[in-house]
């Protein structure tokens, strides 16, 4: 439902900060918040709304509640984007973002670049849908955004009496913090770019602001909260290409809390699915049964892995923490169901 009285404005329109669908966006939530907009009113923008918020260097629950918490102006909404990027957005991401918005591509073919995937590589993504990159990111560069975890959590990474110290960004082992020079570092690795380039078979990709994750080992007071195997996606079928990818800041054991997948369930989910007893959620099997696979690694490796693969890490019942950073780079023409299941 939409009123009468409310216009939607283009996404071409644009604020003081240059970029394509802020305005609208920004307007879109006060019509919501005010009710002049149903709350599902623009459901397919949403790859949109995201899009933009990755652009912007947000996480997307801070934005939603900051827009709906203060129902900012225009001018206060992109102050307080700026804010949370130390005063500047870098002309590059809001070039690339209105590019990827209006189809005009700013990358040559590059068909005849040197590859990072071998063909081997691309044969175990084809069989087991998932690839470890091997030192994506120095290791300076880990310990400075693992530092910036501690720093933010306000835990001593020596005593292990602060590791379970209550924060109101922690949700869970995710952690709801985006923002760092550390973090951006890493999410503008070119070997992690590279990988999703040649995986996707595009260079015209847009890197996500995602969380972070620290998953603090177990003990007589503490118990791993989740999230065990579970799928990210719709599982209305057919299941369309989708990328994830983990970053490990620490050197991470198979039993301290690594990321589990099911390897190669890419290829099988369909069936699977299928051959389920009518009325049973897919989601409630044990997905654990089904083959999971701990994936160990260094600080600096970095894993991708389909969405059709179940996944999620595990209890951690090693000595230190496994602290981690997501991120993933996609495409804004990417397929996405419209129907969760």
């Amino acid at each position: 439902m939409i009123s009468e009285n409310y216009s939607i404005t283009p996404s071409t329109e644009t604020g003081a900060l240059g970029i394509y669908h802020l305005k609208r966006f920004w307007s879109r939530s006060r019509a919501s918040r005010s009710g002049a907009v149903a709350s599902d009113a623009f459901i397919d923008e949403w790859p949109l709304d995201v899009a933009l918020m990755d652009a912007l260097g947000l996480g997307i629950e801070q934005t939603l509640q900051y827009l709906f918490r203060e129902s900012p102006t225009l001018e206060e909404f992109e102050k307080w984007a700026l804010e949370r990027n130390g005063g500047t957005i870098p002309a590059n991401r809001i070039e690339q973002f209105n590019a990827l918005l209006t189809g005009r591509k700013l990358h040559a073919d590059s068909s005849g670049a040197e590859r990072l995937l071998s063909p081997a590589d691309h044969e175990f993504w084809n069989e087991n849908g998932y690839l470890i990159i091997p030192n994506a990111v120095s290791l300076e560069d880990c310990i400075a955004a693992e530092q910036a975890i501690w720093d933010f959590l306000e835990m001593d990474r020596n005593d292990s009496s602060t590791w379970y110290t209550a924060h109101p960004a922690r949700q869970g082992i995710m952690v709801q913090f985006f923002q760092h020079p550390a973090l951006q570092a890493n999410r503008d690795s070119p070997k992690i770019r590279k990988a999703f380039e040649e995986l996707w078979g595009t260079a015209e990709l847009q890197c996500n602001t995602d969380r972070v994750s620290f998953n603090p080992p177990e003990n007589e007071r503490y118990r791993f909260p989740g999230p065990s195997l579970h799928w990210d996606v719709s599982l209305e079928l057919p299941i369309p290409l989708g990328l994830q990818g983990i970053l490990y800041l620490t050197d991470t054991a198979a039993n301290q809390g690594a990321l589990t997948v099911v390897p190669g369930f890419q290829n099988r989910i369909e069936n699977w699915i299928h051959n389920l007893p009518e009325g049973v959620n897919p989601r409630d099997e044990d997905l654990e049964s089904l083959g999971a696979t701990p994936i160990t690694g260094k600080a600096g490796d970095f894993i991708i892995w389909h969405q059709a693969l179940p996944h999620g890490s595990r209890p951690n019942t090693a000595a230190r923490p496994r602290i981690t950073q997501y991120i993933c780079w996609q495409p804004l023409t990417r397929e996405i169901q419209r129907k969760w299941k």
